[in-house]
């Protein structure tokens, strides 16, 4: 078990989610940042979908029954076990008894744990995921939480660190024509990708609010629900786009100005409050 005594402000376990069921009305859900996920998971020698700790702002204290290999990738913070500072993007051996604390990041905001094994809760509709939006599977941590890990293992990777790059400081996110842009005047995907917006306080694992020029809709009338996917820039009457994340609705009534490109979605989900993003319109 790994005994949680203090979470932080947000910690969920998550993997890859629950792809393959919106027709059902699930949202796909699992870590926003999946490449961070996925790395964490081969530090350690797990399967690649494997459920880890998704820490959002840090200040996760964790004290762990019995010893254990670990790695935490993504934003970037202190890591001390029983005091000692650690490296990130690495597997580091926790000793049974040991306490592994989180600091909070300087850049990025989510952070991920891996464990040898996996962290074994019940799996609901195939995933380990929580899914705040949705309420599916477990709930977020909260102190004394404890949480089983698995045995399902492959082979170590032999890999004592891994050189990645931290969140870019000013990120630039590819994006492609939406299905409704012809509901904008004509100037808006210019707009768009020429003056920087600003991640707000309101944002989530739902979506990015962002601040910035107002796109204005050349059409007026309503728009039926229809589909939504992860990356969307949907754009409400405000004209302030929210960029839809991990656990954003299976519908949406407002018009989709633009697509991210999925490679950029793991650099938008570790944007936080108070960070600009830009936009750069690619062709298909």
């Amino acid at each position: 078990m790994i005994i949680i005594e203090r979470p932080g402000p947000l910690t969920t376990v998550q993997d890859l989610g629950r792809p393959g069921l919106a027709h059902l009305g699930v949202g796909r859900s699992g870590a926003a940042d999946r490449a961070s996920l996925t790395l964490a998971n081969r530090l350690v020698g797990n399967d690649e979908g494997a459920a880890c700790l998704e820490i959002t702002l840090g200040g996760l204290v964790a004290r762990f029954e019995r010893a254990a290999t670990v790695a935490l990738t993504g934003a970037a913070a202190v890591v001390r076990l029983d005091g000692i500072e650690q490296a990130m993007s690495a597997p580091l051996a926790v000793r049974a008894g040991a306490t592994l604390a989180l600091g909070v990041p300087a850049h990025g905001i989510r952070t991920y744990l891996a464990v040898r094994g996996g962290l074994d809760v019940p799996p609901v509709l195939g995933s380990r995921s929580t899914d705040l939006l949705a309420g599916l599977g477990p709930d977020p941590v909260r102190p004394g939480t404890r949480i089983p890990v698995g045995n399902t293992l492959l082979p170590y990777p032999g890999v004592d660190v891994a050189a990645v790059a931290g969140p870019p400081r000013d990120p630039v996110l590819r994006i492609y024509a939406g299905p409704r842009d012809d509901w904008f005047g004509a100037e808006a995907l210019a707009v768009l990708c020429t003056q920087p917006y600003e991640v707000s306080p309101a944002s989530d694992r739902v979506g990015l609010r962002l601040t910035g020029p107002p796109l204005a809709r050349s059409r007026s009338e309503e728009l039926p629900s229809e589909g939504m996917v992860e990356g969307a820039l949907q754009v409400p009457p405000d004209g302030e786009p929210v960029l839809f994340l991990a656990d954003h609705p299976v519908t949406g009534g407002y018009p989709v100005i633009a697509v991210v490109e999925p490679a950029d979605i793991p650099i938008a989900a570790q944007s936080r409050p108070g960070d600009r993003l830009r936009f750069q319109l690619s062709r298909l």
